[in-house]
């Protein structure tokens, strides 16, 4: 029989949860419910791999010390290409890391069970355990931002592809010959549905036909390559009527995908979430309509739910910090 002081299993203990991205380390406390029960950050210095593996180790070092029990271990969730294992970042756009054993560096340096792979892999885990997908058996995440990503989980198994590129949905040609993108292809899905998309478009209506876009063009003093997505997104809220047509435009855009990725993976809910998902309705609404309309067989099958995330910002967090727990048990059993 254990005594009172026993440590409780890894499924009952907190661990922590790490979400890097182009400006910050963000660390947090998750309880195995999802709680968050303390954060901390530090600024990101992205050109330099061994900094930013010396901010990862400073919010891990300062939420351990303020815990002061057990912890499961450490989740780091980080924008970017990881190979199948997690163990090397392949490529990060806002970070230093090219090939980068990262598993290996940090495992090495933090002495803890370490989680390593993508942000959005961790957000759709989130929304999967504790968020808007809860009880589903396939999940289909889309974060929108200033591009497009997401993840995918089936059947209670985050799916991270043959070599660990999953989940690009922002990738898929939906325009032949059209916006180059920064992958190098053109035509993609981001250069029409995310917070790119929304300025570039903007941009363009402010070109051609200034007369349209005056009210747009006075918010930026006339600098229309000040014209950004958030900028549409303020002026959308304050009822510029050119502002909700282009937001509709980004929502028909998404649900047109949505239906093009429903045609290979028939999933059961598609989560929302990133910047741009802040915008709810303005967006979601124009979205499911475009996909009543292009989802392959309508009315015939049913087509499925989509839904705004629930966790936000916390997500890759309170994901990376479940996983880590998930594999350690998984080790255990």
């Amino acid at each position: 029989m254990s005594g009172p002081d026993r440590t409780p299993p890894a499924a009952e203990l907190p661990a922590l949860g790490i979400d890097i991205g182009g400006t910050k380390v963000a660390g947090g406390v998750v309880a195995a419910d999802g709680t968050i029960l303390d954060t901390a950050r530090r600024a990101t210095p992205g050109k330099s791999v061994s900094a930013t593996e010396d901010a990862i180790a400073a919010v891990v070092d300062e939420l351990a010390e303020r815990h002061g029990g057990p912890l499961v271990g450490v989740g780091v969730g980080a924008a970017g290409w990881f190979d199948r294992t997690g163990d090397t970042v392949l490529f990060s756009p806002h970070l230093a890391w090219r090939n980068q054993s990262l598993r290996k560096d940090l495992g090495a340096r933090l002495q803890r069970p370490l989680w390593v792979g993508n942000d959005a892999d961790a957000a759709a885990w989130a929304e999967y355990r504790y968020g808007a997908a809860r009880g589903s058996d396939l999940v289909l995440m889309i974060t929108l931002g200033t591009g497009i990503g997401g993840g995918l989980v089936i059947d209670g198994r985050l799916q991270r592809g043959a070599h660990g590129v999953a989940g690009e949905w922002g990738h898929m040609r939906v325009v032949p010959d059209g916006r180059l993108c920064a992958c190098g292809n053109r035509g993609c899905w981001e250069q029409y549905a995310s917070g790119n998309a929304l300025g570039h478009t903007a941009r363009e209506v402010a070109q051609n036909s200034p007369a349209a876009a005056a009210a747009l063009i006075d918010r930026v003093g006339g600098d229309l390559e000040g014209i950004t997505g958030e900028v549409v997104a303020r002026a959308a809220a304050d009822g510029d009527p050119l502002a909700g047509e282009l937001l509709a435009e980004v929502g028909s855009w998404l649900g047109q995908g949505i239906a093009d990725l429903s045609a290979v993976l028939d999933p059961e809910v598609v989560v929302i979430g990133g910047g741009v998902s802040v915008l709810g309705e303005t967006v979601l609404g124009p979205a499911r309509q475009r996909l009543e309309r292009a989802l392959p067989g309508r009315g015939f099958r049913p087509g499925p739910r989509v839904v705004a995330a629930e966790l936000g910002a916390q997500a890759g967090l309170v994901g990376a910090a479940d996983l880590v727990r998930r594999a350690v048990c998984e080790g255990e059993g």
